[in-house]
């Protein structure tokens, strides 16, 4: 087997598989060694053929936060599939724009994810893009759905549960995972007249929350309020068609 691979996950309709197959494209074009990718999912209808499909693994998971974030947990069991080595959780909705070899090599064995944009420095580990060891780290998991409820009174998200648990965690370089909002955004009010720029050193930019990437490609910010208008605003982005696809 081989000891690079990136996952992603893909559940009811939120996304659709033309999310699975443009993340899919975006790591080929992005990685020299090679790399297994795998989704795991519920619904494979109309992912491309070659990119390789597993069930979602099993976890024990109250109803009411089934399809949240909180089922990525189910990556830390053992076995995990058949996967083993340093694997890197790609989540759908991110714009990979450069080179992925680094963070296989970035050290190899550590957990690492992203110093979360809006609460840096505190240790809070977020996950859109993260790497850990198959096979270690099993706690996270197996505590987890030994008394999911215990868990979920203490931690509000996943990301926390995980940071505040985990033996050792460790961050990307700040300039690899940018967020399109906390990190390229202009701030109000030149967000009117300034489009977002990709930074230079970015290999992946994620989209928390709103806009979405098909959102700020065009200029549009959905479900905004009436007075959110007023400071809501993304100009079209066209550097973002140049990457997501």
């Amino acid at each position: 087997m081989l000891d690079r691979t990136i996952i992603c996950m893909k559940w009811g309709t939120r996304y659709g598989p033309e999310y699975v197959n443009r993340l899919a494209s975006m790591v080929r074009r992005n990685v020299t060694q090679p790399t297994r990718f795998v989704c795991f999912t519920d619904d494979g209808t109309g992912i491309d053929d070659g990119i390789e499909l597993q069930p979602l693994p099993e976890i024990n998971i109250p109803d009411r936060v089934a399809w949240t974030p909180w089922r990525k947990l189910s990556v830390w069991q053992v076995p995990l599939a058949d996967i083993e080595g340093d694997v890197m959780f790609l989540d759908l909705d991110l714009v990979i724009t450069g080179s992925l070899d680094d963070f296989f090599e970035f050290k190899s064995g550590a957990y690492i994810a992203i110093d979360n944009w809006t609460q840096p420095g505190r240790g809070i580990g977020n996950t859109s893009a993260f790497r850990f060891r198959a096979g270690q780290h099993t706690h996270i998991f197996d505590d987890f759905v030994t008394d999911p409820e215990a868990i979920l009174s203490k931690w509000r998200i996943e990301q926390q549960y995980i940071s505040d648990t985990i033996n050792k965690m460790q961050f990307w370089p700040k300039d690899w995972c940018v967020s399109f909002k906390h990190s390229l955004m202009p701030r109000w009010p030149m967000n009117y007249f300034k489009t977002a720029e990709l930074s230079a050193n970015a290999r992946i930019v994620a989209f928390t929350g709103k806009p979405d990437a098909e959102d700020a490609l065009i200029g549009e910010w959905p479900g905004r309020s009436l007075k959110q208008k007023l400071y809501k605003h993304v100009r079209p982005t066209p550097w973002i068609a140049d990457h997501w696809r």
